[in-house]
């Protein structure tokens, strides 16, 4: 460096020409070993839940003390490792395993929920997309969608005269509505420049449709299809309370009527965790198919 330049330099640093200046250290973030980090999440993790779970423990434990019939979480652990031991027997059509009785369950959810998605869907595309449909369907949507899940069960009894369908018919019905909803507001929220575009290039309406509004809809789809999921597992327990035969929600209204109160307690675990294994799924498949946050 010249003289003039270490002058100008000097200048600006308000600083005598050849004193050294000294710099401020940078602080150097060091990085934690992998087996810290490892240690660290699950610490952050595991610990919280593993407090949740010793409280709800404790919490029951204290309520089966004071309340006569209720059975201790020791005893209901044991009667799970019973239930457990062979979950797939069958003894005639009203004696079957808990196995059984949940995929009977899994099976109506499947029933009445793909006909959802496959009705709702494409209803929530075409309510979104056209002003005049929404004009006309969103009243309706807004009147049926508080009605409780019960109410529509007579309803399917008396459409279809038998309790199978009726149950699947009250998913179907109570389900419906996240998807519908959140498709039609992922319509809405796409940017019209997108639309104008198709405007320009003279794009058909089932182009727009599978080209522009499906791709940028997608993870708003998949946001009701997680809510609806959930809804339709939570229906269809209280539907076979009601409708008997062989599923979930008829062995614990059994299981009630031979006051096996543990039994009734490791099918509403079950009931959870199922539930969520359902919603998990569904939301790692919305997770993978999301663009937004990239």
């Amino acid at each position: 460096m010249d003289l003039q330049a270490q002058k100008t330099s000097a200048a600006e640093l308000n600083t005598p020409v050849g004193e050294v200046i000294v710099l401020p250290p940078v602080a150097v973030r060091r990085r934690r070993p992998l087996w810290r980090q490892l240690s660290l999440s699950i610490f952050q993790h595991l610990v919280p839940a593993l407090l949740g779970m010793g409280l709800l423990l404790v919490v029951w434990q204290i309520a089966a003390l004071n309340s006569k019939g209720f059975p201790t979480p020791l005893s209901t652990l044991d009667s799970a490792i019973t239930l457990f031991a062979d979950p797939f027997y069958n003894a005639g059509p009203n004696d079957q395993g808990i196995g059984w009785n949940v995929l009977a369950s899994l099976q109506r959810v499947a029933v009445g929920f793909g006909l959802a998605a496959i009705v709702g869907i494409p209803a929530g595309f075409l309510i979104g997309r056209f002003t005049f449909l929404a004009r006309m369907f969103n009243p309706l949507v807004a009147l049926l969608r508080p009605v409780s899940p019960l109410a529509w069960l007579p309803i399917g009894l008396l459409l279809f005269q038998k309790a199978e369908p009726a149950s699947g018919w009250t998913i179907f019905i109570c389900s419906i509505w996240p998807m519908v909803i959140n498709t039609a507001e992922g319509v809405r929220r796409i940017p019209e420049d997108y639309l104008n575009v198709a405007r320009v290039l003279k794009l058909s309406e089932w182009t727009v449709m599978r080209r522009i509004l499906f791709p940028a809809v997608l993870p708003a789809v998949l946001t009701g299809v997680r809510l609806s999921i959930g809804i339709a597992w939570l229906v269809i327990v209280a539907a076979e309370m009601l409708t008997g035969g062989l599923g979930i929600g008829f062995w614990i209204w059994n299981e009630w009527n031979n006051l096996n109160v543990e039994n009734i307690l490791i099918a509403i675990v079950i009931i959870g965790v199922v539930g969520l294994l359902l919603e998990q799924g569904l939301m790692l498949l919305a997770c993978r198919f999301s663009w937004q946050d990239k």
